[in-house]
């Protein structure tokens, strides 16, 4: 059969299709109130737009990062009318870095937007509220984080080594040489590093680089080729000048140059240290994960004679203190060599009643032998995807009282509907500042049987 040949165009239901917003066109708006990620919200030419940098009341000239049918994401590159709110940003990179979106804004108005987010996702998806909110955990406003993942790109065109942060919405590297959101140990490393890298004779081998505080400062260097000897010689000698230790990562895991280098945190509180490589998951913020800890054994109230549940577990930042007042402590997670230096970390804090486990915590748990004769508490701090499926069990563990750290509120939100089913109520919730100058949401809530 012989196709029809048409000079008809056809559209969407709606009507005809609206221009593309092209990429880095300029618009002037008018803001009229915040996101939940802390841009303004603007409507114009039948579009919402969400813009950076911008706050609630102002009139900007923004220019469009992105677009798609009925949303425009751009970024505040001039303040026309400024709201009485706006403050200058500490870090002279903030308008082009995509680390800290919030440095514009006053920090009390910081902790109210999360604070805002919070609480309408535990109301609109989860159906909750607690009966009692507490008060945000705070810690420094600068100077907190001691991880910090360093961007690097050859430019073979330029023939020049790309140093610094991811810029907003981009795979722009910004050249950044100073940085005040990292601890002060790892500034002149930070500093200093730029010049290192691209005084090496082969720098297209450079991958990205990762600087650590905590026991000791550390630089790992990943890299995608062989180093050349020169290379690594400049290497130890820069850490060395520093008093840093030299990490390297290959196509394996991040190894040590020296191998009697050792790596870790303390938990001051509780006199101990964890240790901890390159690669393993540690919360970034020092003061605020100390203050965190502390805060979730306080609600957990645990009592000398009872059994806890840590999921999640990680290096034992939780289950070692709360080793320290239990009479046993399970802990669980899903990643074998993190169980394996959780147990270690046990071992070396004189801990024997901490038992550890890997376990997939994406199924049903209370079939796992872990999980035979119950657990009075139990306390859980996953990634971004939340915990449904440990939730879901928390009744046939027979927990009467749990803890839910997260650091995503919308999972958060939809787990805490689950629990409400199963018949535990919210009593308490708030925020933890792990990322002061950004609008990512931490937070802490308590469940109790009813």
């Amino acid at each position: 059969m012989a196709r029809r040949s048409s000079n008809l165009r056809f559209q969407p239901s709606g009507g005809s299709r609206a221009a593309q917003v092209p990429v880095g066109k300029k618009q002037k708006l008018a803001i009229e109130r915040l996101a939940g990620d802390g841009r303004g919200i603007a409507f114009e030419g039948g579009r919402t737009w969400f813009v950076s940098g911008a706050l609630a009341g102002e009139q900007v000239e923004a220019r469009v990062l992105g677009a798609r049918s009925q949303t425009v994401e751009a970024r505040a590159e001039r303040i026309i009318v400024a709201s009485s709110e706006r403050r200058e940003a500490a870090c002279i990179h903030a308008e082009r870095c995509g680390g800290c979106n919030l440095q514009h804004m006053p920090h009390a108005d910081q902790l109210a937007l999360k604070q805002r987010t919070l609480t309408e996702q535990l109301s609109r998806l989860g159906g909750v509220q607690p009966d009692e909110w507490a008060a945000p955990l705070v810690g420094p406003e600068f100077g907190y984080r001691r991880r910090a993942r360093v961007a690097v790109r050859w430019d073979a065109k330029a023939r020049q080594l790309q140093v610094g942060f991811r810029a907003e919405a981009s795979q722009d590297i910004v050249a950044i040489d100073d940085c005040p959101v990292l601890v002060q140990p790892l500034q002149p490393i930070f500093r200093a590093l730029p010049a290192l890298l691209r005084s090496l004779e082969k720098p297209q081998a450079v991958g990205h680089v990762e600087l650590f505080s905590g026991t000791a400062e550390a630089v790992l260097l990943r890299h995608t080729a062989q180093l050349l000897e020169a290379d690594l010689s400049r290497l130890r000698a820069f850490c060395g000048e520093h008093r840093a230790q030299l990490w390297l990562q290959g196509e394996g895991q991040p190894q040590p140059d020296d191998p009697a280098a050792e790596l870790g945190f303390e938990l001051t509180r509780w006199q101990l240290r964890l240790a901890y490589r390159p690669g393993d998951f540690v919360q970034v913020n020092g003061p605020v994960n100390e203050a965190m800890v502390a805060q979730a054994l306080d609600w957990l109230t645990v009592q000398p004679g009872e059994r806890v549940l840590d999921l999640f577990c990680g290096l034992g930042n939780f289950a070692l203190p709360l080793a320290r007042q239990a009479a046993e402590v399970v802990a669980v997670e899903g990643v074998e060599a993190m169980v394996a230096r959780a147990a270690a970390n046990a071992r070396s804090n004189g801990l024997d009643n901490a038992h550890f486990f890997r376990a997939d915590l994406s199924n049903p748990l209370a079939n796992e032998t872990w999980a035979r004769g119950g657990f009075a508490a139990v306390l859980l701090d996953p990634p971004r995807d939340g915990a449904l499926e440990a939730v879901r069990g928390m009744s046939a563990l027979g927990a009467q009282r749990l803890v839910y750290v997260s650091c995503n509120p919308t999972t958060l939100a939809r787990d805490a509907a689950e629990l409400a089913q199963q018949g535990y109520r919210l009593r308490r919730a708030g925020i933890l500042d792990m990322f002061a100058q950004t609008a990512h949401v931490e937070a802490m809530a308590l469940f109790e049987k009813i």
